[in-house]
Parts: structure tokens; C-alpha cells; sequence
């Protein structure tokens, strides 16, 4: 494609996008189990309103910004009172999951090389934990030691310490993991690190807004944020189950001192002193805006009742899947993640079985080992469980008596 001479008008350029938006999943109507998290309208424009106001102002430098200072900090304050941190807590906002955990090894590498003199840093981590760890040690010449799972997918915490040795500088857990959407020990884990005085940081990109809640409607949670002794650091994403606008995650660490090694300053250059906070240098005020809009519009009454929406609707799909017989369940949901498989003996491709479900308009995660659908269910599925289910049966059937093979897609793509 060229570039026109001549521009196009404001309504043909809006024209266009929504030609180019015809094919996509229509998330707005709860066809997603993937990818977008959604309050409903009403939150969405809030969202959007507010990134206008900001987007077009710049993160990299708050001095001339004061207003995103303000909201970072408020929003950051926010997450610290949900998490349960201490006194000294301190973060930063990022782009989203991927960069607060890089920004997890970058910080855990930068405290090793400068507080133990360690050059050939390792992180310990079961095979649940997020791709983007195994991202951060790539960028930041970190060794990722994958240590599997226990049978009910939580991390093996004897394990992981008989991988520890004098250059281990991080252990990860995950509240909950992704791919099975089970909470790991993380009291165990975190004993680990403060024997050893290293970093724990506990991945509660998808769980940090959903876990504070459920506790607040009287689930039984397992303990996993700042209030277990040995966690120094955890992940939380606004734009997931704190349904705002996508770009918007929190890392947040016990200290301001544990904070600094994320942190990079130079004045190696023409330039001046330049600093920054984590990956990005200019970054858009967009999602801050919208976070603290959105979280101030639902407050602590709106989320729970999004979080309830989500969990009953979590628990009603992972009922469904054990009541289906050619399905079953890869554990049973802690939170709002569900993963399910061909029974054994069904002969059924699960990913044929997605296919499908695709061309019926809906969209689902396939991920393994072992071959599953990966749901996450959040509050835009109330009342649509029972649609789905249906469509799933439909595709089922499908599959068995054609005997088609799926592909095996990807969780992210690099076109």
C-alpha cells in the first residue's frame, strides 16, 4: 500500500476502520473468552472519554504533566490498598502484563548484580508462569529455570528449591497461573526467597482485581498477596478484570528501594539526565486516565459486582464442561480462568472443536501441553454461559462425526 497524495476525509478514514472491523469477534456481545475484558457500555465510554482527555499528553516526563503524577500515584495507591502492601509500598504504571513482569526480572537481575555481585543471574519458575517471564530473562540475560508442575497444575515448591542456587535473584508464583487457572502455594514459594533474601515476585496480572474482591464477597481465597511475608514485588493489569482501557498494568514493590532497580537514568548522552521508569520512554496519558476514570466510576461497589458476575459465570461454564461427557475439566477454576480438554477416550480434537466455535462467531484460547480451550471469563458473560454451552455441544457433535483436525493457534502472533 502507498500513501494517497490527496488526504482522505475524517468520515473515510472512520469508514474504512469499520470495513477493516467487520471480521473481528464481536467482543461487545460477550463473544471473546479472550483478549478484551468487558463492564459493558456504559463503563466503555467512561473509558474512552477519559483516554481522549489524556491521550495526546506524555508519560515520559511528569514535571510538565503534574495531572499524570497525580493520577499515576492515586492509581498506583489504589492497587497498593488492594494488594495489601505495607507502608513503604511503591510502583510504577506500564503498558500492561508483559512489561510489569519484565520489569519483575529486569528489577530481580538489577538487585542481584549490585547487591551480590551476581554475573550469571538465574529465575526460578514453574512451567505454569507466563510466557513474558520467559520473554524478560531473554532480553536481560537471565537463565529461566522451568521447574514442572505438581498433578494439580500448582507450582512443586520442593522442586523449585532444589533448583535454587547462589545465583537464583527471582522466584515467581502466580494468583492465578494462566493456562489451568489454579493459585500456587505462594506462602511456600515466598518462604523460599526470604530464606535466601531474593526477590519474589507473584504474577496477579489476571487475579489481582478478581482475588481482592472474592475475598471481599467471602470466597475462600488462598493467601497470596503483600500480606505473606517473603513477596516483593506483584503484577496487576487494570485493563483486564479492572475492565479500563487496554494499556494499563501496575507493578507494584514492597519498597522504593526494591522499586529503583527497575528504574534507568543516563546522562551519557547530549541530551541531559534521562530517566525511566520501565520499558517505554514516551508513553501515551490514555490509559491512565482511563484507569483512574474507570476505577473511580465502578468503585469498590462496581467491582464486586463484576467480580461476582464473572466468578458465578466461571463456575457455570466449568459445571457445564464436567456435565459435558466427551469434555473434561484440567482443574477446577480458582478464580475466572477455565480449561478443558477431550475426555479421555472421546477421540475428540479439541482444537477442531475451536474451529467451529469460530465459525459460529466465538473466540476461545488453544494452549497446551495438554491440548485444551482456555477461557477467561469476565463479567460480559453473565447470561451468555448458556448460548456458548450450546454452541459447544453443536461443535462438538461436529467434530466426532467428521473426524476434522483443528489447528493449533497461538495465544500471541507476530504478522
Amino acid at each position: 500500500m502507498t500513501l494517497p497524495f490527496h488526504g482522505m476525509s475524517g468520515d473515510e478514514v472512520l469508514a474504512q476502520i469499520d470495513e477493516y472491523k467487520a471480521a473481528d469477534v464481536r467482543w461487545r456481545e460477550g463473544r471473546a473468552f479472550s483478549l478484551v475484558y468487558s463492564a459493558g457500555d456504559e463503563v466503555q465510554a467512561v473509558a474512552e472519554a477519559a483516554y481522549r482527555a489524556l491521550g495526546a499528553e506524555n508519560g515520559l516526563n511528569t514535571d510538565a504533566f503534574p495531572s499524570l503524577r497525580r493520577i499515576q500515584q492515586e492509581v498506583v495507591d489504589i492497587a497498593a490498598v488492594w494488594l495489601r502492601a505495607g507502608p513503604e509500598a511503591a510502583g510504577f504504571l506500564t503498558s500492561g502484563g508483559t512489561e510489569s513482569l519484565l520489569m519483575a526480572v529486569k528489577a530481580a537481575r538489577e538487585r542481584g548484580r549490585k547487591e551480590r555481585g551476581i554475573t550469571h543471574p538465574n529465575v526460578v519458575l514453574p512451567t505454569s508462569a507466563h510466557a513474558a517471564f520467559e520473554k524478560g530473562c531473554y532480553y536481560f540475560g537471565v537463565e529461566s529455570r522451568r521447574v514442572p508442575v505438581r498433578d494439580d497444575w500448582r507450582a512443586d515448591v520442593a522442586a523449585m528449591e532444589a533448583a535454587l542456587d547462589e545465583n537464583t535473584v527471582l522466584v515467581v508464583g502466580s494468583a492465578p497461573q494462566y493456562p489451568q487457572g489454579v493459585i500456587d502455594p505462594i506462602p511456600e514459594i515466598a518462604a523460599l526467597a526470604a530464606a535466601r533474601d531474593i526477590n519474589c515476585h507473584v504474577d496477579a496480572c489476571i487475579g489481582g482485581v478478581t482475588l481482592t474482591y472474592m475475598r471481599m464477597l467471602g470466597d475462600d481465597v488462598p493467601p497470596w498477596d503483600f500480606s505473606v511475608p517473603g513477596v516483593t514485588s506483584i503484577s496487576v493489569d487494570l485493563h483486564k478484570y479492572g475492565y479500563t482501557a487496554k494499556g494499563a498494568s501496575v507493578i507494584l514493590h514492597s519498597d522504593k528501594r526494591r522499586r529503583a532497580y527497575q528504574t534507568f537514568v543516563t546522562d551519557n548522552w547530549l541530551g541531559g539526565l534521562y530517566g525511566s521508569s520501565a520499558m517505554l520512554g514516551s508513553k501515551s496519558g490514555g490509559p491512565w486516565a482511563a484507569a483512574w476514570a474507570v476505577m473511580h466510576h465502578l468503585g469498590d461497589e462496581g467491582y464486586l459486582r463484576l467480580t461476582k458476575a464473572a466468578r458465578l459465570a466461571a463456575v457455570q461454564l466449568a459445571d457445564a464442561v464436567d456435565a459435558t461427557p466427551e469434555l473434561q475439566l484440567v482443574a477446577r477454576p480458582d478464580a475466572t480462568l477455565v480449561s478443558f480438554r477431550g475426555a479421555t477416550g472421546a477421540d475428540l480434537d479439541i482444537f477442531a472443536v475451536a474451529d467451529s466455535l469460530w465459525q459460529k462467531g466465538w473466540y476461545v484460547d488453544r494452549q497446551g501441553p495438554p491440548s485444551s480451550l482456555h477461557c477467561t471469563v469476565n463479567a460480559i458473560h453473565e447470561g451468555r454461559i448458556d448460548a456458548f454451552v450450546a454452541d459447544l455441544r453443536v461443535s462438538i457433535a461436529e467434530v466426532m462425526s467428521s473426524v476434522t483436525n483443528g489447528a493449533r493457534g497461538a495465544y500471541g502472533t507476530i504478522d
